[in-house]
């Protein structure tokens, strides 16, 4: 793993790498409470066939985090990366995302697909099935309700407090953290503790145009997403860890009608954050929709 730092419209980014340069490209994006070294279980056992690159992306660890909630919308998060595969010369190269990370990949194959030629998912969704669930008033309503809490001004004072104790807890989310041993756990103090980043990180909630309904008052009528805007036009792989409780499944029903190559794969026994715990089914996952032969490592 290298550390690199890259200067994008005058703005400092930081990002990660594995594997040699000359394989092809795999940009990987995080979401939210982590950062680029999400993906150090799961980058090195896809490393002898492809270059990791997995940045720090607005807000987050050491890349610029500016203060305010209008330099966090859609646009500039995607903008972002787009500068950083031109910078790099990665495109079209293969996006994955993760959480938010899914948002900025779903947005990157919709709005500029010649920069992505394959598209990865790994529980994350794309913004129309997600926002009908969000606006019905049911389950995945229910389980979104952290959104709003985020989007209160004291956020950051209330999750900050106590070494990050309430950050944590929204971390796991009743979900297993198993995976986060005390050096892993002191990394992330480390990244969250950095000046201005836990605002930068709450404010892609406060940025974002979704609507979440109260449990049982159904938003009507909710965001609309016409198909023929917000198709993913590339072979898309969605990986689906079916313990989320987070992300409930309904959110990627329907998700076919924007997405007519679809694959989908789900790997059992594991949650939200399937990258850390089975970062081997994720990568053989992976492997073989490239048709490429998996190896022990």
């Amino acid at each position: 793993m290298q550390s690199h730092f890259i200067t994008l419209a005058g703005q400092r980014f930081h990002y990660l790498t594995w594997g040699d340069p000359s394989l092809p490209p795999l940009l990987m994006l995080h979401g939210f409470p982590e950062y680029s070294a999400a993906f150090a279980d799961l980058a090195p056992l896809l490393s002898d066939h492809f270059h990791v690159i997995a940045p720090d992306q607005r807000g987050y660890g050491q890349s610029w985090a500016p203060p305010e909630v209008v330099d966090y919308t859609a646009g500039k998060l995607i903008g972002d990366m787009a500068a950083l595969m031109a910078a790099l010369d990665l495109g079209p190269c293969c996006v994955l995302g993760h959480d938010w990370g899914a948002a900025v990949a779903y947005g990157l194959a919709m709005t500029q697909p010649d920069l992505v030629s394959r598209l990865i998912i790994v529980n994350g969704v794309h913004p129309a099935p997600f926002q009908r669930e969000l606006a019905a008033g049911s389950a995945q309503s229910e389980a979104s309700q952290y959104i709003e809490f985020l989007r209160r001004p004291d956020a950051e004072d209330i999750l900050s407090a106590n070494g990050f104790e309430r950050l944590m807890s929204l971390f796991s989310a009743k979900m297993s953290l198993d995976w986060m041993t005390p050096d892993i756990r002191a990394a992330y103090l480390h990244e969250w503790s950095r000046p201005g980043r836990l605002r930068g990180m709450i404010n892609w909630y406060r940025a974002s145009p979704l609507a979440v309904a109260r449990p049982g008052e159904p938003i009507d009528p909710p965001l609309e997403f016409p198909p023929s805007r917000f198709t993913v036009p590339q072979p898309h792989l969605l990986i689906w860890a079916d313990g989320d409780t987070a992300l409930l499944p309904e959110t990627t029903h329907g998700l076919e009608a924007y997405t007519p190559q679809l694959t989908r794969v789900t790997i059992a026994e594991a949650d939200h954050w399937v990258c850390h715990q089975k970062p081997g089914a994720v990568a053989q996952a992976i492997l073989a929709w490239f048709g490429k032969r998996d190896h022990e490592k």
